[in-house]
């Protein structure tokens, strides 16, 4: 398997500008004043937004620490600080390679067959495919929360656009969690389907491309990952250790987004915070391709904002105050963990050769 490139381009400074910019123009269309965000922005609570910041940080560990119990139970071997820096560095990589966080895991899969072996690949992919389908089913349940509160709390009526987002989105997530879940545990569809993308893949390069090695090296991480779903399927505790630390993960990354608002001496409710960073969790889902994924879901969260009756300018700042956070903090910190699992083995390497010397 082959590390995901994660080259500085053109494209990685030219999309993120060009999405900054719709952003922009987004807000002047819906006409927000853009010297009421700069004056909003002046009001900001530090000590909330500070611990806004350390929540942001939890969020990442006790969700390193849900995917590291599934690891552990498939006996790859991974430390807490180990699984921290794994999920960072695929953060980096999905921040520039966004493509429903898969890159990021492919990283992920990557560091421990390089390792470990390649004979943990099919495992790791196990753990992974498996954390992924009890994040989209808490993403569900966070759905339905949001709108459990939303019906007995204050609001007297429902934006069209909330409602059919949640609609759209809930039905959206859970038929792809059922086809997924359906073709993980049937390792002939897997198959059938794997040969059917070789085959095409050999006609689309009418032979130019050798894929018969690599026929067989996937084959057998495909044989590798369905004995390790099995294993899920006989001993399911370790999946309800998994959802436990990703529950907290989800109070964490809620807190933060309310924390904002605190910042702003805004007090908004747990339904709005809800249902929105559900709604947004999906659309940054959507395997655009856009490096760092700049304006959309800044839109989105201003958009539903505004429906939950947030003045714009308000809801502005806030979406600008939460992707500092949940976007270019997490890429720069993310970077960093690239920088030490790159650099550290050169590093030991060096001093291992002084040491002989």
């Amino acid at each position: 398997m082959e590390m995901p490139q994660t080259k500085f381009t053109w494209k990685t400074v030219v999309f993120p500008a060009i999405g900054i910019a719709a952003f922009l123009v987004y807000i002047y269309l819906f006409q927000v004043d853009i010297v009421a965000i700069i004056n909003t922005l002046k009001t900001i609570s530090p000590l909330p937004y500070a611990v806004a910041v350390m929540f942001s940080l939890l969020e990442i560990l006790f969700f390193s620490i849900s995917w590291r119990e599934l690891a552990l139970f498939l006996r790859i071997k991974l430390s807490i600080a180990r699984s921290y820096l794994f999920v960072w560095y695929g953060i980096f990589v999905d921040t520039l390679i966004p493509a429903e966080s898969v890159s990021g895991e492919l990283t992920r899969v990557y560091l421990i067959s390089k390792e470990q072996g390649k004979s943990k690949c099919g495992p790791a992919l196990a753990s992974l495919v498996t954390h992924r389908f009890l994040g989209m089913g808490v993403n569900i349940a966070i759905l339905l929360i949001g709108i459990i509160l939303l019906f007995t709390g204050n609001q007297t009526s429902i934006s069209s656009i909330v409602f059919n987002s949640i609609l759209l989105i809930a039905v959206g997530i859970s038929a792809t969690l059922i086809a997924l879940i359906v073709l993980a545990f049937k390792e002939q569809w897997t198959t059938k389907l794997l040969n059917w993308t070789i085959k095409t893949a050999k006609f689309i390069s009418r032979g130019r491309w050798n894929l018969n090695n690599l026929s067989e090296n996937v084959h057998q991480i495909i044989q590798s990952f369905h004995e390790s779903m099995k294993e899920f399927k006989n001993k399911p505790k370790p999946l309800f250790t998994s959802l436990f630390y990703l529950i907290i993960t989800w109070i964490f990354s809620l807190s933060t987004q309310y924390l904002v608002f605190t910042a702003l001496g805004i007090t908004v409710s747990w339904s709005m915070i809800t249902i929105t960073a559900a709604i947004v969790l999906a659309v940054k889902a959507i395997p655009i391709g856009i490096p760092f994924e700049v304006g959309i879901p800044e839109a989105t969260m201003t958009t539903l904002y505004i429906a939950f009756n947030v003045d714009p300018a308000i809801a502005a700042t806030a979406t600008i105050l939460s992707r500092l956070l949940t976007l270019w903090l997490r890429f720069f910190i993310g970077f960093s963990a690239q920088q030490w699992l790159t650099l550290k083995p050169i590093i030991n390497s060096h001093s291992n050769k002084s040491a002989i010397n």
